[in-house]
């Protein structure tokens, strides 16, 4: 065999760069940043583990998840994100309002948001096209307001008075009050939003409870309701006033009734995004997703507590209730 022939066959043996170069990578880092503590955050972080495991991504053996929790300190949130790109991580989860921190901090990271609404936060031009290095998943739906405010309406019908907290710094917050607003016209309802980004607002507010009347009590999702949520609970109980939220774990430690999107159901479909970004497909092409579903949840014992029974209409349709 002569030596031009040996060299083809050798170098036929031997994987070009460009092949190389399209192997698989071993071991994948992914990021997932939180601004809640890790106590709370278990169950949903859990979810998306398990939806990864489903798509082929085992923890420790071929993905490595670098966990990040602001623990509720927003100012943060800056120095968690750069943690992460310094460790070059493949993509980034970012839960919450995060993405907004981290988009901040990294314009070529890949970023899956969970977030309320993805295109009110700035994080992309529209949900059909994010058009940048975010994509995602949305936890919100306008009919979920006028269902929350129909449920309040049914467990107090002689309601016609609603708080609402929310957070005008929030620009999600801000469009689902306007949902709400439309939807309180048609239930014939008085909307009463009370602003509440600092601890002091949810300490005025918790007062108002006893001062003035309020008949049930609406919440909408933000750091500074979630940080607090213990004790408007209580106050919500002391003061014998039904109120709705928008996550199921606060059903099941004490509230009334939740309704909003299945978070676990949530958390695991953000396994998809990612896998599909590790595997080629780029942020900005991506449709972002909006919840399909939802879960009603139902905390008879702060029923009873408070004095209230629940309309057989709503337990029916409940997914769980808490006895």
């Amino acid at each position: 065999m002569n030596y031009r022939r040996k060299l083809i066959i050798a170098l036929g043996a031997a994987p070009s760069p460009l092949a190389r170069a399209q192997q698989p990578k071993l071991v994948y880092r992914v990021g997932y940043l939180t601004e809640r503590a890790p106590e709370i955050e278990k169950r949903w972080l859990a979810a998306f583990v398990e939806g990864m495991a489903e798509l082929g991504y085992i923890e420790g053996r071929n993905v490595v998840i670098e966990q990040r929790h602001a623990n509720l300190r927003v100012d943060k949130l800056p120095e968690l994100v750069a943690e992460l790109v310094r460790m070059k991580v493949d993509v980034l989860v970012a839960t919450g309002g995060t993405a907004v921190a981290a988009k901040k901090v990294t314009q070529t990271i890949p970023i899956v948001s969970l977030s309320q609404d993805p295109v009110a936060f700035g994080l992309a031009k529209s949900l059909a096209r994010p058009g940048g290095n975010v994509t995602g998943v949305s936890d919100y739906h306008s009919a979920m307001g006028t269902k929350r405010l129909e449920m309040l309406k049914e467990i107090k019908p002689s309601a016609s008075r609603i708080a609402v907290f929310f957070n005008s710094d929030l620009p999600p917050n801000v469009n689902q009050l306007k949902d709400l607003r439309v939807a309180a016209k048609t239930l014939r309802l008085v909307l009463d939003p009370i602003d509440v980004k600092r601890r002091e607002d949810i300490v005025s507010a918790l007062a108002r409870f006893g001062n003035e009347r309020i008949d049930a009590l609406l919440l909408l999702p933000g750091p500074s309701v979630s940080s607090h949520m213990p004790q408007i609970a209580k106050a919500a109980l002391d003061q014998r006033i039904p109120a709705i939220y928008t996550v199921a774990l606060w059903a099941e430690l004490g509230g009334l009734i939740s309704y909003g999107t299945d978070f676990y159901a949530y958390y695991k479909r953000a396994a998809t995004y990612v896998d599909k970004i590790l595997k080629g497909a780029k942020p900005s092409e991506l449709p972002i997703e909006e919840p399909t579903r939802f879960e009603l949840v139902v905390n008879a014992a702060t029923a009873k507590a408070l004095g209230l029974e629940i309309p057989q209409t709503i337990l029916v349709r409940a997914d769980r209730v808490i006895k």
